[in-house]
């Protein structure tokens, strides 16, 4: 929504044709004129330049003749229902997206409309000590450290409310009050907020006691807030449904290279020899689908692991699988993994 906005901008003295050529390459029907600081001037759509065209105006007339310079707009902050309320009453297709007075961002009513809308909890660990990454984290906890120009916990949620998802459940512990001030309830990214605090740590997975007992009755994805990913929620979801699963389990395929020749033998004889071989295995990758049958085994302050939790629903019969991940994912635990972060999400377009 925000992202490619200025693909359809135009500053005031450029033509008629210009704006024409906007409107027709990105089928949006509608371009932005900003100024250099990208004030909005007005806004063109392709009924103006026809009016203008009957009027004999030629191609090479500037925009700003035929602009609407009183164009309707929206804080950068509007929720997304009221965004298409106001467009439908309107009888427009699109509105640009202001902060400080200044463009950021253009919904249209198609992207609006079309959007997948999941109301699935989601719950993101937040409350760990990062003590492996002090002294970054004296004063500060883990998910809150900036990654690029964002904390990596901001990152998290904007991704998940790129795939969909509103309602999400923070779990906090050390140094909550630092996420609470800095994400409030949510509103800022347009999605919902609710924190649950461990009084003392619970494990990866003794949160889910203390999540509302009013949660809707489905599906519940669940990620370690140290994560930074691009794994794609819709299809992990997608394939937690079909499969009727109770618990899925996201890994990463890990690759160890054993430094020696390795010999197999049977007693004194060699039976063979490989020399560095190389040992392929699957890693927990932090994220988790779990059923509200499994959100209900945990009760409230009990202190679990989410490993033993699916381990205890394997052992009882029911089905656990694992999605294995090819998207970019990094476990941020140390300050080689911090460092390597900073420098990964600009490659992979993470840094807007």
């Amino acid at each position: 929504m925000n992202k490619y906005w200025k693909d359809v901008a135009l500053s005031p003295d450029q033509s008629i044709r210009d704006a024409l050529e906007i409107i027709n390459q990105h089928a949006l029907q509608v371009a932005l004129v900003v100024d250099e600081s990208d004030a909005l001037q007005g806004v063109v759509t392709d009924g103006d330049i026809r009016r203008a065209l009957l009027n004999n105006m030629t191609l090479n007339v500037p925009v700003s003749k035929v602009m609407n310079p009183n164009p309707i707009t929206a804080n950068i902050d509007t929720p997304k229902q009221k965004l298409i309320r106001l467009m439908e009453q309107k009888s427009i297709l699109a509105v640009p997206l202001i902060s400080d007075e200044k463009v950021v961002g253009l919904q249209t009513l198609k992207q609006a409309l079309n959007q997948p809308y999941y109301e699935n909890p989601v719950l993101i660990m937040a409350g760990g000590f990062g003590t492996r990454l002090r002294p970054l984290t004296d004063n500060c906890p883990k998910p809150m450290l900036k990654v690029g120009n964002k904390p990596l916990l901001e990152m998290t949620i904007l991704n998940f409310a790129k795939a969909g998802f509103v309602n999400f459940y923070i779990s906090t512990h050390f140094m909550p009050e630092q996420i609470k001030s800095y994400f409030g309830d949510g509103s800022r990214l347009n999605v919902n907020i609710t924190y649950v605090h461990e009084q003392s740590p619970l494990g990866t997975g003794g949160a889910l006691g203390l999540l509302p007992k009013d949660l809707p009755q489905l599906p519940l994805i669940m990620m370690n807030g140290d994560v930074l990913t691009k794994v794609d929620f819709q299809r992990l979801l997608d394939f937690h449904n079909e499969n009727q699963a109770y618990g899925t389990m996201c890994v990463r395929e890990y690759e160890y290279q054993i430094p020696y020749g390795v010999i197999n033998g049977q007693g004194n004889t060699v039976v063979s020899m490989e020399e560095k071989p190389t040992q392929r295995f699957f890693v927990n990758a932090g994220i988790y689908v779990v059923s509200p049958e499994v959100v209900q085994q945990v009760h409230a302050n009990q202190v679990v692991d989410m490993p033993s939790l699916l381990e205890a629903n394997i052992e009882s019969g029911n089905k656990v699988l694992m999605f294995p991940l090819h998207e970019y994912w990094l476990d941020i635990g140390r300050l080689d993994d911090f460092n390597r972060a900073q420098a990964d999400i600009c490659a992979l377009g993470m840094s807007e």
